[in-house]
């Protein structure tokens, strides 16, 4: 079962105000088009945006400004017109011309305490909207070779695609998370072979591991793990069987490793893959013939080549290597086919590192080759992470001198740190992350203060439910101070957050909005005492405890999105 089926028939999907109020603006100008105040053009896509000061309204539009040259009218007069011909509504108190030609919008006082009860109603499923419409996409992401334990930088890709497939899940996606097996080819060879090695020395044999090998310490204790489990039973192999059949038992350690890697940072896959599988059910041969059939395949220096360039790629790409060995880019291709023409994925989103930014208009002629629509493969490239400690660049494990594993970081700092701290940058910047900051319990560390928010409003709650124990019944229009209505201004834009985090595939927006949200109700608790003895206060108690209700929902759907844990109590 894909990880939100069933999602779609049970949860209400919340409105977002900004769809709303530009419907407004595209009716009010269709209007004065039909009474001649505005000439007859096509009105272009209306875009909203959050002025800077709040004297200027929750939303503005420069859609007058875009209309100028078509209307051939001053910005300032199209937008006398547009209000003119707005019509009245419940949640706008405000609508204002503002120079060169905006149009300001001002959200209704009373409106926006009402949308607390929308929020109670709506419980968990808040923010959700409904933009996929169902449609049926694959997020790939972790994908590592299954070659050792998992680095830092795993673990950008890994949280980056499992907040993304979070994110597109809430957004109205059916979503399948999948990671890919790299347990083919040449790497897995190399891999083979040094376990193989590490393997006969812990029986004190005098095997050095190949050139290019995996040299880290890992692979000399399962060297001595399969020893002593084993004892000499595959050193009495020819040398090929041998190291085919460590190599299972080394894949197999391998995918324990990372599965519980990956289980520590609360990741579960609907799916995981594995690339030899293409081979032994016959997809690579499938492939090779749909592309022979389509005249995408040369033959030349003894090999076989994929000629991307004659489809939009930058260089022809080797299939079959002259020794007979596929290439990556083979696996590549059937794996894909596999994805769409097989399992009918309407979308795919393949997490990938730096190091395979070239690769991607090799992967958009490999699905015209197969009659597919490129638009269709998405590719999210990643950049590096640095560590670092005291201001300074960590390179090896303190505990190993070795390379530094995604669970040593994780078992440092703790797993949410790990992904809020992941998740902070877009992915195409570079990224320090600093350990020290990861674990200090103050204002400074963003994962701490949008944890100690919820954790706060918990203590609130826990403390109210003694003293004020029919605060659901609270008259929601007594919310009139500034910080109760910054607040709801702040758990309004959820909606919003998750569908620009889907729609520009940008999860990191969510780190940023959970922390003005923890900082709105810092700001609401500060200036407003929600449980006051003062018997003149009760009625106001129970508004002001309905808000901070509706306040834990709404941060702790923001937390759950990226994976982080909603504390009860620190």
């Amino acid at each position: 079962m894909t990880s939100n089926q069933g999602l779609r028939t049970k949860d209400q999907r919340s409105k977002v105000v900004k769809h709303e109020i530009t419907g407004l603006i595209q009716q009010a100008i269709r209007k004065a088009q039909k009474k001649g105040d505005l000439p007859s053009f096509a009105v272009p896509e209306i875009s909203l945006e959050h002025p800077r000061q709040a004297e200027h309204g929750d939303y503005a539009t420069p859609i007058c400004l875009q209309l100028a040259n078509l209307a051939r009218m001053a910005p300032l007069k199209i937008a006398d017109i547009v209000v003119k011909y707005l019509p009245e509504t419940a949640y706008l108190s405000k609508l204002e011309v503002a120079h060169p030609g905006y149009i300001n919008f001002t959200l209704d006082d009373g409106w926006l305490a009402q949308q607390v009860e929308t929020i109670l109603a709506a419980g968990d499923t808040y923010g959700n909207t409904d933009i996929g419409h169902g449609k049926k996409v694959q997020v790939e992401y972790g994908s590592a070779n299954p070659t050792g334990p998992l680095h830092v930088g795993s673990g950008r890709n890994i949280v980056l695609g499992d907040t993304l497939a979070n994110v597109l899940a809430a957004a109205g996606y059916d979503v399948q998370r999948e990671y890919y097996v790299n347990d083919a080819g040449s790497q897995m060879r190399l891999f083979n072979e040094t376990l193989y090695a590490r393997y006969a020395q812990a029986l004190g044999q005098e095997i050095a591991i190949p050139e290019g090998g995996y040299a880290g310490r890992y692979m000399v204790q399962w060297g001595q793990e399969i020893a002593a489990e084993e004892s000499d039973r595959y050193l009495s192999m020819p040398y090929d069987e041998a190291v085919t059949a460590i190599g299972k038992v080394g894949l197999a350690k391998a995918l324990a490793c990372i599965k519980e890697d990956v289980e520590l940072l609360g990741v579960h896959y609907d799916r995981w893959y594995s690339e030899q599988s293409l081979y032994d059910d016959g997809y690579f041969a499938r492939i090779m013939t749909i592309l022979r059939q389509g005249g995408h395949i040369v033959e030349r220096e003894g090999a076989i080549w994929f000629t991307a360039t004659e489809l939009g790629g930058d260089k022809d790409e080797v299939l079959v290597r002259s020794d007979g060995e596929p290439g990556y880019f083979a696996s590549d291709i059937a794996y894909h086919y596999h994805k769409f023409v097989e399992r009918g994925f309407d979308w795919v989103i393949d997490v990938w590192g730096a190091d395979h930014q070239g690769h991607v208009p090799r992967m958009k002629a490999m699905m015209r080759a197969l009659g597919l629509d490129p638009d269709r493969l998405t590719l999210i490239i990643y950049q590096l992470v640095t560590l670092k400690r005291g201001g300074e660049v960590v390179r090896l494990s303190r505990r190993t001198g070795d390379i530094i594993t995604l669970r040593e970081v994780i078992e440092d700092v703790g797993p949410d740190a790990v992904r809020f701290f992941l998740l902070a940058r877009a992915a195409d910047s570079q990224m320090d992350f600093d350990l020290d900051l990861a674990v200090e319990q103050s204002a400074e560390n963003p994962v701490y203060y949008v944890q100690y928010g919820h954790a706060r409003i918990a203590s609130i709650l826990r403390y109210a439910t003694e003293r004020v124990p029919d605060f659901a019944a609270g008259d929601l229009s007594l919310l009139r101070h500034p910080a109760e209505l910054a607040l709801i201004r702040h758990m309004l834009l959820l909606p919003e957050v998750v569908e620009q985090a889907a729609v520009n595939l940008a999860p990191h927006h969510l780190t940023y909005y959970a922390q003005d949200l923890a900082s709105a109700f810092h700001s609401f608790y500060k200036e407003c005492r929600v449980v006051s003895s003062d018997p003149t206060d009760a009625e106001l108690n129970k508004a002001r405890l309905k808000l901070v209700s509706a306040a834990k929902i709404v941060l702790a759907k923001a937390l759950r999105l990226m994976g982080v844990t909603a504390p009860e109590r620190m």
